[in-house]
C-alpha cells in the first residue's frame, strides 16, 4: 500500500484530468515542433499545479510535501507526456528562490512562476564542465553597482522557453575553484542571447539550447545570497534533484514494463502468444521483481527526504539503481517488441530513446559510484549488522 493522503489522491485525480484535457492531445504536435507551447505553463499555473510549495502569498498552496511532485511525475508518465517536465520549473529550479532568494526577490519573481507566466531554467553545464562544475569558465565580475557576466552554457533544458534563468558563474578569487555566484538572468537583459533549439536523440519536445552571455549587466539585486557560495548552494540542491530524477526514471520504467506486457500478450509467434513462452515469462518476472523492490526503496527515500534525512550518498545510490533499472526495462522492452520496438510509431521506441540520457544527467552513473564508494570507505560508514 502506497502512502498518499486523501488530499493528494484528489490532487492526482485533478492533475490526471488536466493532462488528458490540455496536454496529451497536443504532445505529438509538440514533438513535431521540438518545443512545448508555453501556454501550457499558464494553464497549469491557473489550476494550481506549479510551485505547490510556494506560500499562499505568492499564489501557491504552501505545502512542501515532495509527494505532490511525485504524483505529478507519475501522472505525466502515465499520460505519455514526459517531454513536458513541469517539475524542472517547479521543484528543480524554483526552490533556489525559496532557499537563497531575499524577500524582495521572492516577491518579485515567485508570483509569476506560480502562475506560469514566467518559465524557469537553471544553467550550469558548459562544454568543458559537466559533472565537474569546478571546471566552468563562465565568469562574473563585481563592477560596483552591478555584476558583469560573460560566458556560455550548453544543453540547458527550457533554454528557449525560459524567462528567468539561474546562471552559475565563477566569481571572486579565480584561484578558488568553488567560488561561484548564482545570478537571476531575465529574458530581456542586454547581451543575453540563445542559440538554436538543439536536436536530441530523445525528449524531442523538451526545448534544449545553448545560452550566451556577452557583458550582461546583472543588477546586484538579482544575485542569490552570497556571490561566492554558489557552489555550495548547488550542492544543497543535488539531493532533491537526484530524487526527482529517480522518481521520473521509475515512472518511465513502470510504463515501459506495462507496454511490453501488453504487447507480448497480443503478439503471436510460432502459433502461440509471446507471453506464453518461458523466456518471456522469466525476463518479465525478473524485471517485475526488481521494479517492486526498487519502488519500495524509492518511496522510502521520499519519506526520508520529507523528514530532511536523505543524505547525498543515499540519493546517489537511488539515482544509480533507478536509472540503471530503467535502462534494463526499456532495453528488454524493445527486444521483446522485436522489429516493432525499433519503430517510432510504438511508444516503447520513444521510451527507449528518452531514457538514454538518464544515466548521464544529474551526475552520470560513474559519478554516482564515486560518491557511493567514497562514503563506503569513509569514517561515516556503518555496517548494516553493526
Amino acid at each position: 500500500m502506497r502512502n498518499f493522503t486523501d488530499e493528494q489522491s484528489s490532487f492526482r485525480a485533478s492533475f490526471r484530468r488536466f493532462l488528458e484535457r490540455e496536454v496529451a492531445p497536443n504532445m505529438e504536435s509538440y514533438r513535431n515542433d521540438g518545443i512545448v507551447d508555453r501556454e501550457i505553463y499558464r494553464k497549469a499555473g491557473k489550476n494550481g499545479f506549479l510551485l505547490i510549495w510556494a506560500d499562499e502569498d505568492f499564489g501557491g498552496i504552501g505545502d512542501s510535501d515532495f509527494r505532490y511532485e511525485q504524483i505529478i511525475m507519475e501522472e505525466v508518465a502515465r499520460a505519455d507526456c514526459g517531454e513536458w517536465f513541469p517539475t524542472l520549473h517547479s521543484r528543480m529550479v524554483g526552490p533556489y528562490l525559496k532557499r537563497f532568494g531575499s524577500s524582495e526577490q521572492q516577491e518579485r519573481f515567485l508570483p509569476k512562476c506560480v502562475s506560469g507566466e514566467s518559465i524557469l531554467a537553471i544553467a550550469m553545464t558548459e562544454p568543458d564542465a559537466g559533472s565537474d562544475l569546478s571546471g566552468m569558465r563562465t565568469t562574473v565580475e563585481d563592477k560596483g553597482d552591478h555584476f558583469l557576466l560573460n560566458g556560455s552554457k550548453i544543453y540547458i533544458s527550457n533554454g528557449i522557453n525560459a524567462d528567468l534563468v539561474i546562471v552559475a558563474a565563477k566569481s571572486g578569487d579565480t584561484d578558488n575553484r568553488h567560488s561561484m555566484a548564482l545570478l537571476c538572468v531575465e529574458r530581456d537583459m542586454e547581451g543575453f542571447r540563445r542559440g538554436r533549439n538543439l536536436e536530441k536523440m530523445g525528449l524531442v519536445a523538451q526545448d534544449t539550447a545553448e545560452l550566451f552571455f556577452d557583458n550582461v549587466k546583472v543588477p546586484k539585486e538579482n544575485v542569490l545570497s552570497d556571490p561566492t557560495e554558489g557552489f555550495q548552494y548547488l550542492m544543497q540542491g543535488l539531493v532533491e534533484e537526484r530524487l526527482i530524477g529517480s522518481v521520473s526514471y521509475m515512472c518511465n520504467a513502470h510504463r515501459a514494463f506495462d507496454l511490453t506486457r501488453s504487447y507480448v500478450m497480443d503478439r503471436k509467434a510460432f502459433g502461440k502468444r509471446i507471453a506464453d513462452m518461458q523466456n518471456t515469462q522469466f525476463k518479465l518476472a525478473e524485471l517485475h521483481a526488481q521494479l517492486q523492490a526498487v519502488q519500495c526503496y524509492l518511496d522510502h527515500c521520499v519519506a526520508k527526504h520529507n523528514a530532511g534525512d536523505l543524505s547525498p550518498p543515499e540519493a546517489a545510490a537511488l539515482k544509480l539503481v533507478t536509472s540503471e533499472l530503467e535502462w534494463r526495462v526499456v532495453d528488454e522492452g524493445v527486444q521483446l517488441h522485436g522489429g516493432a520496438g525499433y519503430m517510432r510509431e510504438f511508444e516503447i521506441c520513444r521510451r527507449f530513446t528518452d531514457a538514454r540520457i538518464n544515466r548521464i544527467l544529474a551526475g552520470s552513473s560513474e559519478i554516482m559510484k564515486l560518491i557511493i564508494g567514497r562514503d563506503i570507505f569513509s569514517d561515516n560508514y556503518q555496517p548494516f549488522l553493526g
